[in-house]
């Protein structure tokens, strides 16, 4: 499958075993196979005001929340393609707006805060209405991890993800190195994703009864600031 720009669907996670990871994929042999992009390194810098309002709002869990966030598929060079994308979630569904730009043209629209006028692109000026919007936007977190992807064999649209090695930082930010950071992810984890545009099927269904495949509510985003307060909490504590 390639990439495509826009999306509107369901999204469900699941923290699973690397064990169990492979005896999922067997399960569900029948029915997905690879993405064209099936193995990837996927990097993101996520923007955020001064004050983490972004994340802040979207893990008291409103009807409504919404972030920003600088995409590449490997390490990224000057000229190599990059996605800005919007992700919002209104009442369970998820709505995903992204623009392709050369990596460092997108690196100064976003951190110089500029503007691209372009009457016929609908997803750059909902971009520049959401910087306009916050206003102070700036990167605050480095994020990456590695995923297998998978695709429905008679539903491309339902895809379903493996992401290891997930990885945060708050620092150089820049996606053109290779990734480092500090683990998300406990020792042994994997995170499973399943995206879908309708009803799940009934195969589907079926292979998430197995007991050890527990639905979470889990943001990447979320963790990494969550673990990044912990450390900083803490370490006032110490200096106090």
């Amino acid at each position: 499958m390639g990439l495509k720009n826009t999306f509107k669907r369901y999204e469900m996670k699941y923290l699973i075993s690397q064990n169990k990871k492979r005896e999922i994929e067997n399960m569900m042999e029948e029915y997905i196979e690879p993405d064209k992009y099936f193995h990837s390194l996927i990097q993101n810098i996520y923007y955020d005001t001064p004050d983490y309002r972004l994340i802040r709002t979207s893990m008291e869990k409103p009807l409504y929340k919404e972030k920003l966030r600088l995409r590449s598929y490997g390490v990224a060079g000057k000229e190599t393609p990059a996605f800005i994308e919007i992700k919002k979630k209104y009442d369970g569904i998820v709505y995903k707006r992204r623009v392709e730009m050369e990596y460092e043209k997108a690196c100064r629209y976003l951190n110089l805060n500029l503007r691209i006028v372009d009457e016929k692109e609908q997803i750059l000026r909902e971009i520049d209405y959401f910087k306009e919007f916050y206003k102070d936007l700036k990167g605050t977190m480095y994020i990456s991890y590695e995923r297998d992807a998978y695709h429905g064999k008679e539903n491309p649209d339902l895809r379903i993800t493996f992401d290891n090695k997930i990885l945060y930082r708050t620092d150089n930010l820049t996606l053109d190195i290779n990734p480092y950071g500090t683990d998300i992810l406990n020792k042994g984890e994997c995170l499973m994703e399943i995206k879908i545009a309708d009803a799940m099927p009934l195969w589907l269904t079926g292979i998430l009864e197995q007991p050890y495949i527990k639905k979470t509510s889990f943001s990447k985003y979320g963790r990494a600031y969550e673990n990044e307060m912990y450390k900083r909490n803490r370490l006032n504590e110490r200096r106090a």
